[in-house]
């Protein structure tokens, strides 16, 4: 095992995205993974049911023992649902941290529908988290809202980074999953260039916490010293045999495979 990572985010009492599908993610990839939990979901396939906000005293004191303690290569945000969590986060990392690479997922809304981040707190993230980051992964809607213009296509996207990268953040992962086109299309582009990733959109209902399994991904694979565009090429690949191999759980958008690396065969001759 190598690389630490520190995970803040939510709870997703579904397993498929959220706090749990980034331990998955990063103990999949041969990544240690502790977290700070900022808030609870309840959750199921089907949607989001109910949101318990973790004190905000707390969320700094799981920042502060965990970076005091362990340690961490690299960080991961996800969800931070309103203004007085990202700056709790941002004011955490500022005093605890000690320069680690962050990667910055700006979850705004869950796979069904329910907004995870208040609307008023989209121009905290950009002022507060974005400077912070090493690389922000938003999907196309996310992408809208922090550039302040339409992502309705490819086409649109170099735009959109354009004007994200001018908040501040050195690199950002665009993603086009939510676009139309058989062909899914990432952009990473970072102050010296852009570069576009592509792969077969996979016809699936089951789809849940592909940002977080990403993101996470990524983390572990900057917290291993991989440069930002191989951990980019990882992480997509490992988040496309998650999504191929996908165990069809659930009535709504279920989650992927996070063990798709495990080899059960392999483990059987270590016992």
């Amino acid at each position: 095992m190598q690389g630490r990572v520190l995970i803040i985010a939510g709870s997703d009492s579904g397993g498929g995205a959220g706090i749990q599908a980034d331990l998955k993610s990063c103990m999949a990839l041969d990544a240690y993974a502790g977290t700070a939990i900022t808030a609870l979901t309840a959750q199921d396939t089907l949607g989001v049911h109910g949101v318990h906000p973790v004190p905000l005293d707390f969320i700094r004191q799981q920042i502060q023992l965990y970076l005091a303690d362990i340690g961490a290569d690299a960080i991961k945000t996800g969800m931070l649902a309103d203004t007085p969590t990202i700056a709790a986060v941002c004011d955490a990392l500022a005093a605890f941290g000690s320069g680690q690479p962050l990667v910055a997922d700006p979850v705004m809304m869950a796979k069904g529908g329910h907004a995870l981040l208040e609307a008023g707190a989209v121009d905290t993230l950009r002022r507060r988290l974005l400077p912070l980051a090493a690389v922000i992964t938003p999907n196309a809607p996310e992408a809208e809202l922090l550039a302040g213009r339409p992502v309705r296509s490819v086409e649109d996207m170099p735009g959109a980074a354009a004007a994200i990268l001018a908040l501040g953040v050195p690199a950002v992962l665009l993603k086009g999953g939510h676009l139309p086109g058989e062909t899914v299309v990432d952009l990473l582009a970072t102050r010296d260039g852009s570069e576009r990733f592509e792969s077969p959109r996979v016809e699936s209902a089951h789809t849940h916490g592909t940002g977080c399994t990403l993101a996470s991904a990524i983390a572990a694979g900057l917290a291993q010293r991989m440069s930002l565009r191989d951990a980019v090429i990882r992480g997509r690949a490992y988040v496309l045999a998650a999504l191929r191999t996908a165990p069809g759980l659930g009535r709504g958008h279920g989650p992927l495979n996070h063990a798709v690396t495990v080899d059960p065969a392999r483990i059987a001759t270590l016992a």
